[in-house]
């Protein structure tokens, strides 16, 4: 690649050095983190024909001073930073990293349910603080996992690699809701007989568990609500691992508090950081995370990976690997 073919790429979270590496060899490459360095960033923006990075909310405003830019490459699977209508209508190709997650983020996830159903964090912290005097008595007893039912609130890769843990592994029936049936005897074959597609209240009604694995839309913002827990089983727990934002946290705590709801694990979010202040940080029946669902060395390096594959091949006028379909929002 000659000179006069090299881009301008803004780096705007930091990648590992040796996907850096690709990127230098074969384009102009700035690194600026907004959060720390907005100037720079600005000024890296005006020229820019490639953005990689994550976890920055991308605007019209941003776009408008970027009037090069060709392609961004997000090194995340959700997309919930970017204007999708507004890139497409601008021609901007954007590209993720979904597969490559799917399995880190579903032991996450799983390990999220084991630990708020066997209450693990409260009971580790009751031995760290030297509370363990005693043989502890039924008030904190768990709850068993194996046999029971799990619901899972969307079944694309990681709602189906968490059904084959749960089904395969412990036993568990598995209920889920989605807009339309996974044909499990084409897609997940080993789930065929043990996952059921089934109606929301009933999901809700019958699931022990309700594992939410939602993506962050228009349509599911807030979408578990009063009126959710409200239909979910008595003495059931809550789990998600999707989008902070999709639960009412008010609704959430009310819940817990004055509801049926047993527990909640959390691995997101509405607000990130989870402010200082907020109820569930402190919560004794809650399981929080700091959004860890993907945060493996292998899996983070992985997802770097295909997000620089994805940028490199649309600089060079290639299908990427994992584009997302703007046109669709």
């Amino acid at each position: 690649m000659t000179m006069t073919q090299k881009k301008n790429i803004l780096v705007f979270r930091p990648l590992p050095e040796d996907q850096l590496a690709r990127l230098q060899a074969a384009h102009h490459v700035t690194e600026a983190d907004p959060r720390k360095e907005p100037e720079a960033f600005a000024a890296a923006l005006r020229t820019a024909h490639g953005l990689i990075g994550s976890s920055h909310t991308v605007d019209a405003a941003l776009l408008d001073a970027a009037p090069q830019l060709q392609v961004i490459s997000s090194v995340s699977v959700g997309v919930d930073n970017y204007p999708l209508a507004e890139m497409h209508k601008r021609g901007i190709v954007l590209c993720h990293t979904p597969d490559v997650l799917t399995e880190t983020v579903a032991d996450t996830v799983f390990a999220i349910l084991m630990a708020t159903q066997r209450r693990v964090v409260e009971l580790s912290n009751l031995v760290r603080e030297g509370r363990w005097i005693r043989n502890i008595g039924e008030e904190l007893f768990g709850t068993d996992v194996h046999g029971k039912t799990l619901g899972i609130l969307g079944f694309g890769r990681i709602g189906q690699a968490v059904a084959r843990r749960a089904a395969l592994g412990f036993g568990m029936p598995v209920l889920y809701h989605s807009r339309r049936a996974v044909d499990l005897a084409a897609q997940a074959p080993e789930l065929h007989g043990r996952a059921t597609h089934t109606p929301l209240d009933d999901l809700l009604a019958r699931a022990d568990i309700v594992l939410a694995m939602l993506p962050l839309t228009d349509a599911t913002r807030g979408v578990i609500d009063a009126a959710f827990f409200a239909r979910m089983k008595p003495g059931a727990s809550f789990i998600n691992g999707g989008r902070g934002a999709t639960v009412n946290e008010d609704a959430l705590l009310h819940a817990l508090d004055h509801g049926t709801l047993r527990a909640a694990g959390l691995d997101v979010f509405a607000k990130e950081p989870l402010p200082a202040e907020s109820p569930l940080r402190t919560h004794p029946r809650v399981t929080p995370l700091p959004h860890i669902g993907s945060a493996t060395h292998e899996t983070r390096h992985a997802m770097a990976e295909l997000a620089t594959t994805n940028l490199l091949q649309v600089l060079a006028g290639e299908k990427p690997t994992a584009p997302y379909d703007t046109a669709a929002a």
